[in-house]
């Protein structure tokens, strides 16, 4: 039993040990929470404090500011309602000075109406007057042409002629004393002119031809081959004829084979193909193998080569010139012009010197020595292919230079060098001068003797259709034709103009290289034999 309470008391025992430390814990939270309520509620009451307290100076703040806005309000409405005012009061003033100066305008044109009124009313006046004397004058008018057709009729009967028979006598009278006036002011404009112009023309054409000397070469349309011997004409035909036909077929001339002994000739219009075909005749023969597939062989070799010498013509001939920029087809054009003859004239050395006498002549008269150089070299540009293509040299130059960028003046200047088109440049004036120098110059040009004859004779002929003329002679080898009229048909006056009109038909009928003279001659003579 002892035992058993004893198990109990210690039992209590350790349960009070284990239980006070709980109960301590449990009183301490408890007062720690009464503590934070009372923090807690301390805090919020002083918030609540400090929040009336903002709250109070931000009302206070707010009222005064409040009323600063007002006082700056009132402060503006007052600024801008005095500014209002007085832009009103100005306006007011500028309306009522727009107002009296309308009000004068108003005033002055009325002013001005009534003067135009009085004006219109002056001139409906004036105008009726006119009217009225109009009328008078058609009557007066009327009244002079019936006595002036009284007395024309009087004159008519007393002079024997009518009216305009006696018109066309003035008339005939007046024109042949404005020809003798206008013949003899002719020859002083002319007189003058050629005074004053060929001193510097002598001078500017002579330094230049002194400048100037190209070689020409004579060539023709037809190129003879020398051969070794007679059994030579044989192996060019070849077995019936096909060594001469396969010759033909590939250089594009007509080789001749006649009695000459141990020659061939080539012809053909195509001077470059002619040439072609001289120096591969030469080169078969030399190497005496003939046959149709080593003509062929031959031909092309050949033509390579020539292709490689117009080359190197055209960019030596642009070089001498002294011009750049050329088109490379257009340097292949000039080096055709080597191959290329004119009346005997071989035309690149021509087109050389018409270069070189346009460029010296521009140097002397101050104008565009480039310019005149290149259109000089290539005026005569045409010719180079002026068997392939239909028209005149100088459209197909013209085509040429276009088509391959030349500037406007130096195509004018082709265009121009024989005269079809006006010259609009002093250079294009040079190339014509210097073409008629390098083509006029003795020896420069040569044609056949049957040409030659016709051209003389045409030339007589055409002078000779002309009314009044007598006889015509054509001498200095075609350069100058000496025309005799009539003296009872042509007076000296006429002979002015009979020139002129002579060598306007010249140039319009007559081709012809360098210039013809044309002088008219009227000569009379008074014979009386003493006895």
């Amino acid at each position: 039993m002892l035992s058993n309470l004893v198990a109990i008391t210690d039992a209590a025992a350790t349960a009070l040990f284990v239980c006070l430390p709980i109960a301590g814990l449990v009183i301490g939270a408890v007062a720690g929470l009464f503590l934070y309520k009372e923090i807690t509620r301390k805090r919020i009451g002083n918030s609540k404090k400090e929040a009336e307290r903002i709250l109070e100076e931000a009302r206070q703040e707010a009222k005064g500011m409040r009323k600063e806005a007002l006082l700056e309000a009132k402060e503006e409405q007052l600024r801008l309602r005095n500014e209002f005012e007085k832009e009103s009061k100005q306006r007011r003033i500028e309306i009522q000075k727009t107002e009296n100066r309308l009000n004068q305008k108003e005033d002055a044109l009325d002013k001005k109406e009534l003067i135009l009124d009085n004006k219109i009313d002056a001139l409906e006046r004036s105008k009726q007057e006119l009217e009225n004397k109009r009328g008078e004058l058609d009557i007066r008018e009327n009244e002079l042409e019936q006595q002036r057709a009284n007395i024309v009729s009087e004159i008519e009967k007393i002079a024997g002629m009518t009216r305009e028979d006696a018109k066309k006598l003035l008339v005939n009278e007046m024109t042949e004393e404005a020809k003798i006036e206008a013949a003899g002011l002719i020859k002083d404009i002319e007189a003058k002119a050629k005074e004053e112009g060929e001193k510097k023309a002598k001078n500017i054409i002579g330094l230049a031809i002194q400048r100037c000397a190209v070689d020409h070469a004579a060539e023709t349309t037809v190129s003879v081959v020398e051969l070794p011997s007679e059994e030579m004409k044989g192996r060019i035909i070849g077995r019936v004829g096909r060594n001469i036909k396969a010759f033909e077929s590939v250089t594009g001339v007509d080789v001749i084979i006649d009695d000459t002994p141990d020659v061939v000739t080539l012809t053909g219009f195509d001077p470059v193909r002619r040439e072609v075909a001289r120096q591969t005749m030469q080169k078969l023969v030399s190497d005496g193998r003939i046959h149709p597939g080593r003509i062929e062989e031959v031909a092309e070799r050949v033509r390579k080569e020539i292709e490689a010498q117009i080359k190197e013509a055209g960019e030596e001939a642009v070089f001498e010139a002294g011009i750049f920029g050329v088109h490379p087809e257009i340097i292949k054009l000039l080096g055709k012009l080597k191959y290329r003859t004119s009346y005997g004239q071989n035309v690149l050395n021509h087109s050389l010197e018409v270069s070189f006498l346009a460029g010296l002549m521009a140097q002397e008269l101050g104008a565009d020595i480039k310019a005149a150089k290149r259109a000089g070299l290539l005026h005569d540009i045409g010719k180079a292919v002026d068997h392939e293509y239909e028209g005149t040299h100088i459209q197909i130059g013209v085509d040429l230079a276009k088509k391959y960028k030349e500037k406007e003046n130096i195509v004018n200047a082709i265009a121009a060098h024989h005269g079809d088109v006006p010259a609009e440049t002093i250079e294009a004036v040079l190339v014509q001068a210097a073409d008629a120098i390098s083509g006029a110059r003795p020896g420069a040009r040569r044609e056949s003797l049957e040409n030659y004859i016709k051209r003389l004779e045409k030339l007589e002929t055409l002078a000779n259709s002309f009314a009044g003329v007598e006889q015509s002679y054509a001498i200095q080898a075609g350069r100058e034709i000496r025309v005799i009229v009539k003296p009872d048909q042509v007076n000296d006056a006429r002979t002015v103009f009979l020139a002129k009109e002579i060598a306007q038909k010249l140039e319009s009928e007559l081709e012809y290289p360098g210039q013809i003279k044309v002088n008219v001659i009227r000569e009379t003579r008074s014979v009386e034999y003493a006895k």
